[in-house]
């Protein structure tokens, strides 16, 4: 084996540099400055890691193919770093409640980033499954990080037990495309696929039925109705600062690889995949949309928003086009700024005597009017507001679609149109309770500690700038060319 191919895969290998670096210090560091260079090590390693992949090659393959990573997978690995930079900054208050465990929750959080990197730069089936795999199971170590509370354990059985199911799905469908073209590398399986179509009318049984669980398996990662039974009671449970990492980026790693995957490995079967994204595009948006109404707990009432925004980028991949993995990516990057703004707010609320109840907001304006404007700002963003960034991705969404010109990409963008007046009464209802409703025992007022008003500070900068310069699209528009 030629080593020096792990060079090719730097991004990764950075991570892996980063993960030695964070276990020999938790393993060697000892006394009250501990949780401190921890805190540092990582944040900063995060930031250097970040700096480092804008200088990467527009393109680079490591091991006959297997490994194979692009421009696209190139900015939205930088995406996602930066989200998981802005999860660590924002934990900071409730890792300090949990020192002892500080070490273990920053290696879980890279070694989780490191299997979507993997996942995200797969060429093979293989490859993409033991990068999914090594995202999945460290992220339910995560969620049952509160080992004093019952939810946490309870939302761990949940996405262990749903995640090891979709597993197997995902495995049943790649064993029947593998049986249909002899080979699992995305490249080749494209090629045989699009022989096997010339030679008939119609794509064989074995080939839809593989396509069918392989998306099934992969929509419950992506928490697409009907595969979002888990989301609720998982974000409920798991630490708020693990469930903003799970609702963001956990998601946008997924969505991005559902895209190329589709796009390119089931390019020849385009006119399948299709009707299947446009009716689950439709139930996760509107199905979604009913139950965030009903809600009363701020995190499952996020849980139902996340899995109504993954139907709106899952909408960028209708077009089938470079302007669809465009608006995706930007959407990913939109969709992480402002809603790791929330739920920065929501942990602040819960470190400071709150709790994640609706009612536990009523009239925060009138003892925190800093904390209910910046969470107000960021609400118009996920709701599609204008001029927040938000409003500008559901945009670019909505014309990706639009371009494929068929009546049901009109009818699911019409439909998706529809839903967006229903998100934005319902993320109104959080705003109504902080401005206007009055509550017998309202919270304190109180002072942020420094490291959320830093990740605060990132969101709403990201919130308020991802609209007005358009450079930020101009450059993910560059790496699709």
């Amino acid at each position: 084996m030629n080593y020096s191919q792990f060079l090719n895969m730097i991004p990764e290998a950075t991570l892996v540099a980063v993960l030695v670096i964070v276990f020999f210090a938790d393993l060697m560091l000892k006394g009250g400055k501990k949780l401190g260079t921890l805190k540092m090590l990582t944040t900063g390693l995060l930031v250097l890691q970040t700096v480092l992949m804008f200088f990467l090659p527009d393109t680079s393959e490591a091991f006959g193919g297997i490994y194979y990573s692009t421009a696209a997978v190139n900015v939205m690995k930088i995406i996602l770093t930066v989200g998981t930079l802005i999860v660590c900054i924002m934990a900071q208050p409730w890792i300090e409640k949990n020192s002892r465990y500080a070490g273990e929750f920053y290696e879980l959080v890279v070694c989780t980033l490191l299997g979507m990197f993997v996942m995200m730069s797969s060429g093979n089936f293989l490859m993409f499954f033991l990068g999914l795999e090594m995202a999945s199971v460290p992220m339910a170590c995560l969620v049952a990080f509160d080992k004093k509370k019952k939810d946490s354990a309870e939302g761990a059985a949940k996405y262990i037990l749903t995640a090891t199911f979709s597993s197997g799905v995902m495995l049943y469908g790649i064993s029947f495309i593998y049986g249909a073209v002899g080979t699992l590398y995305f490249d080749d399986v494209a090629t045989k696929m699009e022989q096997m179509l010339m030679l008939r009318l119609d794509a064989p049984a074995v080939l839809i039925m593989g396509l069918v669980f392989f998306f099934s398996g992969l929509g419950f990662k992506i928490s697409l109705v009907p595969f979002h039974f888990w989301t609720a009671d998982t974000y409920q449970g798991a630490p708020t600062a693990v469930t903003g990492y799970l609702s963001v980026v956990s998601k946008g790693a997924a969505t991005l690889t559902l895209c190329c995957i589709l796009m390119k490995v089931f390019a020849p079967m385009v006119m399948y995949w299709e009707y299947l994204l446009y009716i689950v595009i439709v139930l996760s948006i509107t199905v979604a949309n009913l139950f965030a109404i009903r809600q009363s707990e701020l995190k499952r009432f996020m849980a139902f928003s996340s899995i109504s925004q993954a139907g709106y980028i899952m909408l960028a991949v209708v077009g089938n086009s470079a302007l669809g993995v465009t608006a995706l990516t930007y959407y990913v990057l939109v969709y992480v700024v402002a809603n790791m703004a929330v739920f920065t707010v929501i942990s602040l609320v819960e470190n400071n005597g709150g709790t994640t109840k609706m009612s536990c907001y009523d009239g925060l304006y009138q003892t925190n009017p800093k904390i209910a404007f910046l969470m107000t700002l960021a609400l118009f963003s996920l709701a599609g507001i204008p001029p927040f960034a938000g409003m500008f991705s559901k945009f670019f969404v909505f014309m990706a679609a639009a371009q494929e010109g068929s009546f049901w990409a009109y009818f699911t963008v019409f439909i998706a149109l529809i839903n967006t007046v229903v998100s934005l009464y319902y993320y109104l209802l959080i705003v109504k309770a902080m401005y206007i409703k009055s509550s017998v025992a309202p919270l304190p007022t109180f002072r942020s500690d420094a490291d959320s008003r830093v990740a605060l500070a990132l969101c709403t900068l990201g919130i308020v700038a991802f609209g007005v310069c358009s450079c930020v699209y101009e450059w993910i528009a560059a790496a699709n060319i």
